[in-house]
């Protein structure tokens, strides 16, 4: 599908003149350019109508007093059509905008607000990467093929329109939200309307704009009372096709010559009215809205408090306390008026938000949607009880039911319902949320099943449900709850042996009056921090491995082990089933806990190097000394031994062999252990190595920073822990020596004095002055010096200039099959700034294409085997906080012709410093720039809530996370973030330290927040600086919907079908572009469905479970087969893709 507009032509990628988007600027300057095109492609024989080029597709913008704002329309067929407005935002109109050559896109109104159209609806599900040159470079839905209404068709406002904002209208001191004065936003602040020339034609724009129906009467002379703002607008002159009243003629703002006396008003006809019926009050029941003068219900899909709260705002009942769905106001016998409703929360009245057209659904009455307001004097709906422990507030949960108690299946059931239950009865807050019948099997119904709490319910009976005793569960399945007022704190016993202390060793559970061991698959910190928490001995200090306090002999009870963290004991974590293993004993986990008096588990030391941070690894054990296997080798001990960081990691005994024991093989390590004991290896003395293959480390205490490339820069040196530069005073060329040699930098170049390379931190301290080296020292640290005391400040900064040619800091090889740059010896890539790294292309400078400076030239990063590990190195290294994905694909757009691709197959532990630390092959010719990888940082984010989609919000400004004050904060706020941190729509804005205020230490970071909801990142809002008028007693909230999930659907059960995703609330499918045995591996594991079986050797022969419906969320998907979920592993961009439905791909498991 190739488009252009009147007098454009597009012509298709590679041909060779290019695209002619310059000759597209004006209608009357493009008829020579399109001529000179038709002459050279008559010319040439070049296929200008084959199936490449179906036809020249025109483009307008209609029904605007400007040919860059209005509704869009494109010619097909010879007939002009309109585009729906499903998936259509600010991205979709920047292409518009771009095509047009009407500058950037400032808005893209929905909802046919330029009129609707008449004609075909030409193009739905139009989905933009927004780098397009024309709208036909977007994927979308076969040309006429759609599901819409001209209800529906999509508008733009581009920024050469004329048009500065849309401004906000509101109605004020009215009797209801569509009557009174009207008042406009401008510079932040409203005002009203002077009534000279207020006619209805003005007054039906308004109501048009707030969705109020026609206009009645446009009343002037302060019907609706005198306004005490300024009056913004004077003599207004709408033609009655306006989308806003700001589009209509008027005197500049503020202009005027009025007084509040003539302030215009408005009385709008309310078209959609609506009802809450079948409830204790006008307050509370089913909803219902007023349609063709016949009153229907509204179905759930979708429904939540945010939808709720706009119907209680709508009807004057207060705030919104619950959304109950399933008919819990009985069902409704008439239309099913709305599906899919999906609200802002912003919005005046139902009938503003977002919904599928009137009266297509795909719902029965048994999903009418219900609201519970504020102001309807409802406490709780349901009776609820928990039973079978020794207190009210622990044990079976159990709810009322058509005067009989049931049970509550434990599909979905989590802490977030169990903290529903625990308010609900008054018992605190929810510790735990046990699954399986931990308290004993209920003998009657089973009356919920599937329950989803978003957390701020009143009762459990307010959240979405599977009511009525229809279920697929046994009593084994029988959910409970344990709250914080029920003094219960041990629910299963546990101990661990087989170490001087109770607080630390082999984790053994008691199960069947037997005790046993736990598999250490997935065992982590997490997980070893629910043991200590359950035993009383403080907090975790390493998750070991691999029987690291000896094998056990009896049963292995527990395997998969996968603690949120704050369940009360390591029995409510969610596991396989009791004494299902793949595990040997070989493979028990332990703990290790703070109160255990075990600083370190095991010695460690460097021996035959040139100093004690470089030499071969050697451990103690039983009292004897050993080496480390180079198998599997890389980078952990110089943290251990306060020698900086690692330089390089050499295999095959490079610091001569060793003659004891080989005590350590297969090392894995994290990156997070406090020691290289606590990383998961072979049992202690099984390796099946030789001497010839001991590993060694080479730390490094010295850097050169700040300069344009590692072996260039500002000296800076580790003493006692900490980093600080070198006092100039005395430096010279031999002491440069030591320096180059010492990072494998070649011979000195030059000693440099005077900050040449910036002054250091100034919180790092000046560590040494008159340093007298010889040359032929190993280190810095080993050639005399003066403490510099108060005699240095950072202007005297020493710096130092290395060959780096010498050691290959340029990359020449271009063959297929080089080994990778690792650091290892000859090629070190240690993290002192180098190389540079940054993001471009993307909404803001923590998210875009990944391009990095090496040899003073910048380039991009091939997607080969990019992941978040390696998205982690960079964010780290900007400062902009954890890693959200792994982007690849040019997503960001593709890099500039003139830059080089200049790292492949990165491979990062997720710790390093820098990039460069990372190993890395040159691509030579094997990637182009349409594999750029790219990267989104996160420098917002929620903490001390349910999930990652909810809880106080934080951002990081200037390297610092601090909080944001509550004053102002509203739901489009919270929209900005949602998107911000890919989790699904707002749900709720929340104040007044919701989720627990913020740290005493942190900062307050922002005030005031004024988004629109559009924006790309929460500091693109207008804010202010909250000084002292803010504490944490303040600090805002918000909720989002938790976006990722995953299924396979259709097949014959949960382990086999079509792969679908679920993000920002809606399943969809996934592309078999570039899909692999290493994907499937990822997906089987995730869902706890064992080993994937191989695909067929042609992905087309692969068994398909139906074709699916709906978004399709990913494609390109590349995983290493380490990720824990398939959203970790790196893809494009979500909803960006080239797929119809029918390369949905499908997954089968072996435990199928």
């Amino acid at each position: 599908m190739n488009m252009g507009f009147p007098g454009c032509l597009l012509l298709p990628a590679g041909h060779p003149l290019g695209r002619s988007s310059a000759a597209c600027a004006g209608a009357g300057k493009t008829k020579i350019p399109i001529l000179l095109v038709w002459l050279w492609a008559s010319m040439t024989g070049f296929p200008m109508a084959d199936a490449g080029i179906p036809e020249l597709t025109q483009l307008r913008l209609v029904n605007s007093l400007n040919r860059c704002a209005g509704r869009v329309e494109v010619l097909h067929n010879n007939q002009w059509g309109t585009v729906c407005h499903d998936n259509w935002d600010l991205t979709e109109a920047r292409v518009v905008c771009r095509q047009l050559g009407c500058g950037t896109a400032l808005l893209a109104p929905r909802g046919a607000r330029f009129g609707r159209g008449s004609d075909h609806i030409w193009l739905d599900d139009l989905n933009c990467a927004g780098t397009e040159a024309a709208l036909s470079e977007c994927n979308a839905l076969p040309w006429g093929e759609n599901d819409c209404n001209h209800g529906e068709d999509a508008g733009v406002v581009c920024s050469d329109s004329g048009i500065s904002e849309l401004a906000q209208v509101r109605l004020a001191n009215g009797s209801k939200h569509c009557a009174g004065r009207v008042e406009v936003l401008h510079n932040q602040q409203w005002g009203t309307v002077c009534d000279d020339g207020w006619d209805l034609q003005d007054a039906g724009v308004v109501c048009r704009q707030l969705g109020c129906g026609t206009a009645l009467s446009a009343p002037g002379g302060a019907r609706f009372g005198r306004g005490s703002d300024p009056q913004w607008l004077d003599e207004v002159n709408c033609a009655g096709t306006e989308a806003a009243l700001s589009d209509c003629r008027a005197r500049p703002w503020g202009e005027r010559d009025c007084t509040h006396g003539e302030d215009a008003g408005v009385v709008c006809s309310d078209k959609a009215q609506l009802r809450l019926v079948n409830g204790p009050s006008h307050c509370a029941g089913r909803v219902e809205v007023l349609h063709n003068q016949q009153w229907g219900t509204v179905c759930d899909d979708s429904w939540d408090l945010t939808d709720a709260q706009v119907v209680c705002r709508h009807l004057g009942c207060g705030t919104a306390l619950s959304a109950p769905a399933w008919a819990h106001f009985g069902q409704g016998s008439d239309h099913i008026w709305l599906d899919e409703v999906n609200c802002a929360g912003t919005e005046t009245a139902l009938s503003n938000c977002w919904a599928r057209p009137w009266g297509e659904n795909d719902c029965t009455h048994g999903e009418d949607a219900g609201v519970v307001c504020s102001d309807a004097g409802i406490s709780e709906v349901a009776q609820l009880r928990l039973v079978n422990s020794r207190s009210r507030c622990a044990g079976r949960v159990e709810v009322l039911h058509n005067q009989q108690w049931g049970t509550v299946c434990d599909d979905g059931w989590d802490l977030q319902d169990a903290g529903v239950v625990c308010r609900q009865l008054g018992c605190g807050t929810a510790l735990s949320a046990p699954r399986g019948a931990r308290f004993g099997q209920g003998s009657d119904r089973i009356w919920l099943n599937k329950v989803n709490c978003a957390g701020t319910e009143g009762a459990l009976s307010d959240c979405r449900i599977w009511l009525g005793g229809k279920n697929n569960c046994n009593h084994g399945e029988d959910a409970g709850v344990v709250c914080s007022d029920s003094d219960i704190s041990e629910p299963a016993q546990i101990r661990l042996v087989n170490s001087r202390s109770r607080c630390a060793g082999r984790v053994e559970v008691l199960h069947n009056q037997q005790w046993g061991t736990v598999c250490d698959d997935s065992w982590d910190l997490q997980d070893a921090g629910v043991v200590c928490r359950q035993l009383g001995c403080g907090t975790a200090l390493s998750a070991p491995g691999g029987a690291r306090f000896g094998r056990g002999s009896d049963r292995i009870w527990l395997d998969d082990v996968n603690c949120t963290g704050t369940e009360a004991a390591l029995s409510d974590c969610r596991v396989q089933s009791w004494g299902e293993s793949d595990c040997t004993h070989g493979e028990a986990a332990s703990v290790v806990c703070s109160d255990a008096g075990i600083s370190e588990v095991a010695q460690i030391r460097l021996a035959n190097g040139p100093n004690h941070c470089a030499g071969r690894v050697e451990v103690l054990h039983n009292q004897q000394w050993g080496t480390v296997c180079d198998y599997s080798w890389d980078l952990q001990v110089c943290r251990q031994l306060g020698c900086g960081t690692a330089l390089s990691a050499p295999g095959g005994a490079q610091f001569g062999r060793g003659s004891d024991r080989i005590w350590l093989a297969d090392v894995n390590c994290r990156g997070t252990e406090v020691a290289l004991s606590d990383c998961r290896a072979r049992p202690w003395g099984d390796s099946n190595c030789t001497h010839g293959e001991d590993a060694s480390v080479v730390c490094t205490d010295v850097r050169l920073v700040g300069g344009p490339h590692r072996c260039a820069g500002r000296v800076e040196v580790r003493l006692d822990g900490r980093w600080g530069t070198v006092c100039d005073d005395g430096w010279d060329l031999g002491d440069v020596a030591v320096v180059c040699r010492q990072l494998g930098c070649g011979k000195a170049m030059e000693a440099l004095s005077r900050k040449v390379f910036g002054p250091g931190n100034e919180l790092d301290p000046v560590l040494m002055m008159d340093v007298q080296c010889q040359g032929t020292e190993a280190a810095l640290g080993s050639c005399s010096y003066m403490d510099p005391g108060d005699f240095c400040q950072h202007d005297e900064d020493a710096g130092a200039r290395c060959k780096a040619a010498d050691v290959g800091v340029s990359s020449s090889s271009s063959a297929t099959g080089i080994p990778p740059r690792s650091p290892g010896t000859g090629v070190p890539a240690a993290g002192f700034a180098l190389p540079d790294v940054r993001l471009v292309g993307g909404p803001h400078r923590c998210a875009g294409r990944v391009e990095v400076r090496l040899d003073g030239r910048w380039g991009t990063v091939c997607d080969d085997g990019w992941d978040l590990s390696d998205v982690a190195v960079v964010c780290r290294q900007l400062g902009c906080g954890p890693a959200m994905e792994a982007l690849s694909g040019k997503v960001f757009g593709p890099g500039p012709k003139s830059e080089p691709v200049l790292m492949l197959n990165v491979q990062c532990q997720g710790t390093e410093a820098a990039l460069g630390n990372c190993s890395y092959m040159d691509p030579g010719d094997l990637c182009q720039h349409d594999e750029d990888a790219g990267a989104r940082c996160q420098d917002v984010r929620l903490v001390d809530g349910p999930h990652r989609c909810a809880g106080r919000v934080e951002v990081r400004l200037d390297g610092r996370w601090g909080t944001v004050c509550d004053d102002g904060w509203d739901i489009s706020d919270v929209a900005v973030v949602c998107r911000q941190l890919g989790c699904g729509p707002a749900m709720e804005a929340l104040s007044g330290k919701g989720f627990r205020p913020g740290v005493k230490s942190d900062p307050v970071l922002m005030r005031n927040v004024q988004c629109q909801g559009t924006e790309a990142a929460l500091g693109s809002c207008p804010n202010t600086d909250p000084g002292d008028l803010c504490q944490h007693d303040k600090d805002a909230g918000a909720r989002c919907k938790e976006p990722f999930a995953l299924r396979l659907a259709d097949g014959p059960g949960k382990c086999s079908g079509r792969l679908e995703v679920r993000y920002d609330g809606l399943w969809g499918t996934v592309c078999d572009n570039d899909w692999s045995d290493t994907n499937a591996q990822v997906v089987c594991r995730e869902l706890r469905c064992g080993q994937a079986k191989p695909l067929a050797p042609k992905l087309q022969d692969w068994p398909r479970f139906r074709q699916g419906t709906g978004k399709i969320w990913l494609d390109n998907i590349r995983c290493k087969g380490t990720e824990e979920t398939l959203q970790n592993c790196a893809h494009h961009f979500w909803g960006y893709h080239n797929c119809t439905h029918q390369k949905d791909i499908s997954v089968i498991c072996q435990d199928n």
